[in-house]
């Protein structure tokens, strides 16, 4: 079954373009690494898919709803889509617990009592149970990330969207946070997700889309596109990040 299919997305900041005429779908379950050097157009990508950036042609749909369509309701979309970002954006204000149960409790209108149990589980798939009363000051880095896809997975995502969830974390850290999209990739969520962890996109993509220039240029199985790159601009890129 495909879950997100898109159809000549295409995105510009004045005369820049930044996606352009992009087609992609991604089936049920399937994990999807877009790779690709800075400017690529990945990030930009998964901001339009969340809805965060209006796109300029093309159509998206998740499932049987085009949510590339102006009348669309952009609050009932985001409840089947989760998002990620480098920067944890965890509330200051709420506790672990709290920054978790908050989404099902305002948007899925979850009881409070539901809501927390179902908070306290997700955090003990994490290791994060016992962290349940803090701040999200008094965490690390990873521990920060971690709550933030907790956070993300608690609203039970059709969709899930990681955009480059480790690169702001100290690379001591960085194991914890893919540990965890490990499991989530294991457990048959969806997910799309821009990386620059090649060796950790090798293990757990079952498909690598590279792109260059707002364009997808290769795309296939990990041993495909890793380990045998057609295009001479995958073939530079894994060059530069892999050593060869």
């Amino acid at each position: 079954m495909t879950v997100l299919h898109i159809s000549g997305l295409s995105k510009a900041y004045g005369d820049h373009v930044v996606l352009d005429a992009l087609d992609l779908e991604v089936a049920a379950g399937e994990v999807v690494c877009l790779l690709g050097a800075s400017g690529s157009g990945k990030s930009t990508l998964l901001r339009c898919l969340d809805l965060l950036e209006t796109t300029d042609d093309g159509d998206v749909w998740l499932d049987d709803v085009e949510i590339s369509d102006p009348a669309v309701d952009v609050d009932l979309v985001r409840r089947d889509i989760g998002i990620v970002f480098q920067s944890f954006n965890l509330f200051p204000h709420l506790t672990v617990l709290d920054n978790v149960a908050l989404g099902p409790r305002r948007v899925l209108g979850a009881g409070r009592g539901d809501a927390r149990r179902a908070a306290h589980e997700l955090l003990a798939r994490v290791g994060l149970d016992d962290k349940a009363a803090a701040y999200p000051d008094s965490l690390s880095g990873g521990q920060q990330q971690r709550v933030a896809l907790v956070r993300a997975m608690a609203m039970r995502p059709r969709l899930l969207l990681l955009d480059e969830v480790t690169s702001a974390l100290d690379p001591m850290l960085v194991g914890e946070v893919l540990d965890v999209v490990r499991d989530l990739a294991a457990s048959g969520q969806t997910i799309v997700m821009a990386t620059h962890e090649i060796p950790f996109a090798r293990d757990v993509a079952d498909r690598i889309v590279f792109l260059d220039g707002g364009r997808i240029v290769e795309q296939g199985t990990p041993d495909q596109v890793l380990g045998d790159p057609q295009d001479p601009r995958t073939r530079t890129f894994l060059a530069r990040h892999v050593g060869g």
